[in-house]
């Protein structure tokens, strides 16, 4: 199920950001020839006019076929050169390139504004100072439970709402982070905790182990405090808004921490996901709700936004990249040159995505 929602998700944040592009190069006159949902080999096409709209075999993600994109003798110079993406004023180039990354912050802040809408929990980090001040529902949830921990020996699991926790001196009613933390710093004291599994009341009791790294008892949880409250539309668009630049701002600053030197940037690369680790990130947030799981989509539009504005070839901020130097240069790179740049950074980020995988792979084995 979880790999079913993520290719999901993945697949219409693709075809948003590619759809960016095919809106603006339609706008401009800009021929496009192809709008292909899933990678090659190709199933099966549709011609509309002068775009062929493809499904294809690889269902993660999709492409837009450019005409002049990839400057050659025929779409420079060619019959129909004066519908050449290449061809476009400098200005038109650059609004088709950004499109798309334009398209993901557009699609992130409709998500958000969906989550403020319907009332949906958010984690309290992303939420706007006058958002949070309204929302009055608070839930403390178990987003990860750690494999042969007390924990999950007691029976806890991913998704779990703690509603209370006690022991023979003390009963705390839905705690906060702190104070969850504090109140399980008890070695081999026994704790009963009541919470929430799909909806429905359980307990089960749990013994905290010492944790001689960290000098405290732990009992194997990651928990998160969503906060919820119900906003109308144009509150809702407001909010949605806001969370989006927030998300923004420190989805840079992750970006920041993961190029500079030092532990932070130690901790920054470690922690980067790839395909499989989304995978079981999606499952995790599809246990605490679909709320969550719009946020997680919408952080996800906003850091492929990000990425894409990365100046590296292949990438749309590396071809923006290009235009600009062409527009300071005043005239035209050559193709050959740009052509294999993009191909190279291509193969690099192809390269640069199986490392990944294949870190991913390792930390699921481990």
């Amino acid at each position: 199920m979880s790999i079913l929602i993520f290719v999901i998700i993945l697949l219409v944040l693709v075809l948003v950001h590619e759809f960016g592009h095919f809106f603006t190069a339609k706008k401009f006159g800009i021929r496009v020839d192809e709008f292909g949902f899933g990678f090659p080999p190709k199933l099966f096409g549709i011609k509309k006019g002068e775009t062929e709209y493809t499904i294809n075999a690889l269902p993660i993600g999709g492409f837009v076929k450019i005409y002049g994109e990839n400057p050659d003798e025929e779409n420079t110079s060619g019959p129909d050169a004066a519908r050449s993406f290449v061809n476009k004023a400098k200005w038109k180039q650059a609004i088709v390139l950004f499109a798309g990354i334009f398209a993901n912050f557009i699609l992130a802040w409709f998500l958000f504004s969906i989550v403020f809408l319907t009332g949906s929990p958010l984690v309290t980090d992303s939420i706007p100072a006058g958002a949070k001040e309204k929302m009055t529902n608070q839930q403390l949830v178990i987003l990860n439970v750690l494999k042969n921990s007390p924990a999950e020996n007691a029976g806890l699991k991913k998704g779990n709402v703690i509603l209370s926790l006690e022991t023979d001196k003390e009963k705390i009613y839905n705690p906060t982070i702190p104070i969850l933390l504090n109140f399980l710093n008890k070695p081999e004291e026994k704790i009963h905790i009541v919470y929430t599994y799909h909806g429905k009341e359980q307990f089960t009791d749990v013994i905290p182990k010492e944790d001689s790294t960290l000098n405290r008892a732990l009992i194997g949880i990651s928990p998160a405090v969503l906060i919820s409250g119900k906003f109308n539309f144009f509150e809702s668009i407001k909010y949605g808004l806001e969370t989006t630049i927030i998300s923004s701002r420190d989805t840079l600053e992750a970006f920041g921490k993961f190029f500079k030197g030092g532990e932070e940037a130690k901790v920054a690369r470690d922690s980067v996901t790839g395909p499989i680790g989304l995978v079981k990130i999606t499952g995790v947030v599809l246990d605490v709700g679909i709320g969550y799981l719009l946020s997680f989509m919408a952080v996800i539009s906003i850091s492929l936004a990000i990425i894409n504005l990365i100046p590296f070839p292949a990438l749309d901020g590396g071809r923006l990249l290009f235009v600009l130097i062409e527009k300071i240069k005043g005239s035209r790179l050559n193709p050959k040159f740009t052509n294999n740049t993009n191909m190279i950074g291509f193969i690099i980020l192809i390269i640069l995505m199986l490392l990944v995988t294949y870190h991913d792979v390792i930390s699921f084995l481990l």
